[in-house]
């Protein structure tokens, strides 16, 4: 698809691979050098990306209207710069609670602006009909990092300290800004009318959209249910594994990296499944099949057969979502005007934040109320509702579609 995108897809995946060596280093640093309570690394977990989010609220429309090259690489120095001052204060002695929040956050918002950016580069960067592959590749390569990056984080901070994946992390975003640097190619300056500053209805065009194109709000708020309740999962997940049922740490850690591998599956499926089946059918299918595992990480007991039991479910849904995830990002690209690509993404990322926050408290008050298993059950069950708003996909307008023989 060209040397640029070659370029996007390399600084795409330097930053992935740096993500996912700091995977999970936010708590890990507070409960190792801060020595934080549960309560708060809950909070850090779920304030932080909430008030990114906030923050992110005037980026959408301010993103639109701007080249998006140079918003992807201020956004990538500003997490480089952001993340620095953590290893600085750790060396320091100065290191507290709040800068993790205030960095958290910060993350977060720069994380929205940069992805509501390259989607709407990624739109003008290459064909229409090359929109699939390149979102199936983004997708493998995230879970590749994810499979790779948390172990050998693990083992950085057992060598080098409870901060040395949060510099990997920080450099990452320093080279992702150099490769973004390096795409040649002039970039228009979008056009608007009126005046310069951000209008206050310009806020809420993204969300104006999504909810007015019957296939996007379908998807839309299958994605905010869906993704809320798997992420809310996870830390109850952890509890179980590690707290009730015994798991040693490295089991757990293979219990998530291991099935990252079915990522590579599903995005290397998508282009082909949807060349025979259809865009709408696969969206419906494989929106179905990756909600339909979860419940049974509720019946996880102990030993090796609890071990494979995870290890099964979560390749189930990893290799559902990867062929999935490509797909729907392709659909919101062709069903989203080009000047409302960067509204639209944003508001997509931030009500995405919000809903995993609210259901990962949710999670968290009805497991201290019954049980992390009881908590893990009811959110199996109602991801089961999701694929009823996925019926509303096939009134939109048609996507690609099934290679048929000629009459």
């Amino acid at each position: 698809m060209g040397r640029q995108f070659r370029w996007l897809w390399a600084a795409y995946a330097v930053s992935a691979y740096g993500s996912g060596l700091g995977f999970g280093a936010f708590p890990l640093i507070a409960v190792l050098v801060l020595d934080a309570s549960p309560a708060q690394v809950s909070a850090l977990a779920a304030v932080g990306p909430a008030v990114g989010a906030l923050i992110a609220l005037p980026l959408g429309p301010w993103v639109e209207f701007h080249r998006k090259r140079p918003v992807m690489i201020a956004m990538d120095l500003a997490r480089f710069a952001v993340l620095t001052t953590i290893p600085i204060a750790y060396a320091a002695g100065r290191l507290g609670f709040v800068q993790l929040l205030v960095v958290s956050a910060v993350v977060a918002a720069t994380k929205i602006a940069f992805n509501a950016a390259s989607g709407a580069y990624l739109k003008a960067l290459v064909r229409p009909d090359d929109l699939l592959v390149a979102n199936a590749r983004f997708e493998s390569t995230t879970w590749s990092s994810i499979a790779v990056g948390p172990p050998l984080g693990g083992a950085a901070v057992g060598l080098f300290g409870p901060v040395a994946t949060i510099v990997a992390d920080a450099l990452s975003y320093l080279l992702s800004a150099l490769g973004i640097t390096a795409i040649r190619g002039r970039e228009e300056r979008p056009q608007r009318t009126g005046k310069h500053r951000v209008r206050a209805g310009e806020l809420l065009d993204g969300w104006r959209h999504l909810l007015t194109h019957p296939g996007l709000r379908a998807l839309y708020l299958n994605q905010l249910l869906v993704s809320g309740l798997i992420m809310a999962s996870e830390p109850l997940l952890a509890v179980l594994l590690l707290g009730e049922l015994g798991f040693a740490p490295w089991q757990y850690g293979l219990a998530f990296a291991a099935p990252c591998v079915g990522g590579l599956v599903g995005a290397r499926l998508a282009r082909r499944v949807v060349a025979r089946y259809g865009q709408h059918r696969v969206l419906r299918t494989a929106g179905t099949l990756r909600v339909i595992w979860l419940i049974g990480l509720a019946f996880v007991q102990p030993g090796v057969a609890g071990l494979a039991t995870v290890i099964a479910a979560e390749l189930a849904i990893i290799i559902s979502m990867s062929l999935y995830n490509p797909v729907l990002a392709t659909y919101r690209l062709e069903h989203t005007p080009k000047d409302r690509i960067a509204r639209t993404l944003s508001a997509w990322s931030i009500s995405s934040s919000v809903a995993i926050a609210i259901l990962s408290a949710l999670g968290g008050i009805l497991a201290e109320a019954t049980s992390p298993r009881t908590a893990l059950t009811v959110a199996g069950l109602f991801i089961l509702t999701s694929p009823l708003l996925l019926r509303g996909v096939s009134r939109g307008r048609r996507g690609p579609q099934p290679n048929r023989p000629s009459p």
